[in-house]
């Protein structure tokens, strides 16, 4: 396409841009730079997940012995370079024989370790291997997802579609993007022209007039989706894939594109829900942090919070961070069993992390369990079952006190404290009596009591609770409904209208009048894969009614559409 030659001259005469970024693997914002001490690399394999594995030290690239090589010495190799974690570990040099120096032989790894080199091995390149012994990793690439569903952007605002044509013929060009990977041996370059005139649209660039050259310091992984990001400068359009999200995210992070980094980040909900090991939305969260996206930061420790049961049962829970176990300690909306699920997680956790988190760290986390939220009988039993209670019996005995007094006093009497902690509140709890599951989510009109106009019985589930979970309320118990509606005229025989469906109802079948000055129920509807173990959405109730979006309007794709079951949870709280 032609230009003015006002619109060249205009071009011509702007100052140079210079912008030096970082380089970054996927879910990884570190900077890769120039090598450092203990850093890895993989070489061989083809493909960025998959190699021989290198590690720097002694300011040389040595291998690794495979004596002993096994998927848990995989997984800390993997996560070190920003994989999700690791599908295999290779022998044999599968991947080639590298040269140098063998560094590492004999390593023992658990496989929660944050760096290989903080494994246990016999010593800097004391080995009795050759270079046929080399190890290798392949690592999870995160594509078992719809990596082309495509999401379109449009933050144009005024700029043309024009300016991109501009871009895509390279006429007039008075600067140059030149796009390499980080590590300086192994850069591979391509060279891009653009125009001053448009970066000076962004003064977050900081153009001098002494540049010529945009230097773009990116993983060689994201090195094709380049060009795209740099024509959203030109029109503020994109269309943005999965398997291009992790890579724009980053780039909108190094060139400070706020608007372009959230909306991208939204797409990353898309994959929460992908990957049962968890591996990925843990990754995602670190890279959340490092990036500061706070709303890629909420989305995944949400969806952990939801599904934190399961998280707990997987590899990946032993590996999870301080300030991770700090953030989900945090939430209310921790959907598990009861509090005392939440203590045994935290108790194993430490218990494996024993030599890497201070007595300090280990109180602070002790402090975020809900003591007063645990059953009595089970409160009782922790300092005989607890492998940390004799370490921590302090902190243990003051935390029993203000839970045995928060089960034995009026609520007058503990108010004050009440309103300085969390302790008091409640998160998700579905153990028996506070939740009752529907499984029967399907809708067939034509059996009997859809033909009469009747709701199906499997769809309604009656059932009892006390109204506070403190032991003074034990014995004061109160009726509950809870239905699921999946045709409007469910609603209407109800004498409400449906708005939407599937609708979910839970009300109390006495009234609570007597109770309403001091306790307040804050329910919630969970809905989870039968199937799949994923909790994919927890909505409250408005008016004990809960309409559940349907699957383009809610925060998470719904995994399994046609194959879902409700829990429904009272949850008592002291106003």
């Amino acid at each position: 396409m032609m230009v003015s030659r006002y619109t060249f001259c205009a071009v011509w005469s702007l100052l140079f841009l210079h912008v030096s970024a970082q380089g970054w693997g996927l879910f990884n914002a570190q900077s890769k730079g120039p090598p450092r001490e203990g850093g890895l690399r993989l070489v061989g394999g083809g493909l960025p997940s998959t190699g021989r594995v290198e590690v720097y030290h002694d300011g040389q690239w040595g291998t690794v012995c495979d004596d002993n090589w096994e998927i848990a010495h995989a997984q800390v190799v993997c996560r070190q370079l920003g994989f999700p974690g690791a599908v295999s570990a290779t022998v044999g040099g599968t991947n080639g024989e590298g040269s140098g120096p063998i560094w590492l032989d004999d390593l023992r790894c658990k496989g929660s370790e944050s760096t290989l080199s903080s494994c246990h091995f016999k010593g800097w390149g004391v080995t009795d291997c050759s270079h046929k012994e080399d190890a290798g990793v392949v690592c999870e690439s995160g594509k078992g997802v719809d990596s082309d569903r495509t999401f379109s952007l449009d933050h144009s605002l005024g700029l043309s579609d024009e300016l991109g044509l501009l871009f895509d013929s390279g006429d007039y060009c008075d600067i140059s993007i030149l796009i390499h990977s980080p590590s300086e041996d192994e850069a591979v370059e391509q060279t891009l022209c653009g125009h001053r005139l448009i970066f000076s649209l962004y003064p977050q660039l900081n153009i001098t007039n002494t540049s010529e050259i945009l230097p773009v310091k990116i993983s060689q992984t994201c090195h094709p989706f380049v060009p795209k990001f740099i024509r959203y400068l030109y029109t503020g359009k994109i269309d943005v894939t999965l398997a291009s999200a992790q890579c724009l995210h980053q780039l909108s992070y190094m060139f400070e594109l706020n608007q372009l980094l959230e909306d991208v980040g939204k797409v990353f909900t898309l994959i929460l829900t992908q990957d049962s090991t968890f591996y990925t939305q843990v990754s995602m969260y670190e890279y959340s942090v490092r990036t500061m996206d706070l709303l890629l930061q909420e989305n995944v420790i949400q969806y952990l919070s939801w599904n934190f049961e399961f998280l707990v049962y997987t590899p990946v829970w032993k590996t999870i961070s301080v300030h991770m176990m700090e953030a989900l300690l945090s939430r209310s909306d921790l959907v598990v069993q009861d509090e005392a699920f939440v203590l045994e997680a935290l108790q194993d956790w430490i218990k494996e992390r024993k030599d890497e988190i201070s007595p300090e760290s280990k109180v602070n986390l002790l402090k975020q369990i809900r003591f007063p939220m645990i059953p009595v009988d089970k409160l009782y039993d922790i300092q005989f079952s607890s492998d940390i209670y004799q370490s921590n019996e302090a902190f243990y005995s003051s935390a029993f006190l203000k839970a045995f007094q928060f089960n034995t006093l009026s609520f007058s009497k503990i108010r004050k404290q009440f309103n300085k902690t969390d302790s008091y509140l409640p998160r998700i709890y579905t153990a028996n009596p506070w939740g009752m599951i529907i499984n029967y989510t399907t809708s067939n009109p034509s059996n009997y009591y859809g033909h009469y106009g009747y709701q199906s019985p499997e769809r309604m589930r009656s059932f009892r609770t006390p109204v506070h979970n403190s032991m003074i309320f034990k014995q004061q118990t109160t009726p509950w409904q809870a239905q699921v509606f999946l045709q409007s005229y469910e609603c209407s025989n109800q004498g409400f209208t449906c708005n939407s469906l599937p609708v979910a109802r839970l009300y109390n079948q006495e009234g609570l009048y007597a109770y309403q000055s001091t306790i307040r129920f804050s329910n919630r509807v969970i809905l989870t894969c039968k199937t799949e173990n994923i909790v994919f959405h927890v909505q409250d109730f408005k008016i004990d009614k809960a309409e559940i979006p349907n699957n383009s309007s809610m925060g998470l794709p719904n995994p399994c559409p046609d194959n879902y079951f409700f829990t429904f949870v009272v949850r008592p709280e002291y106003i």
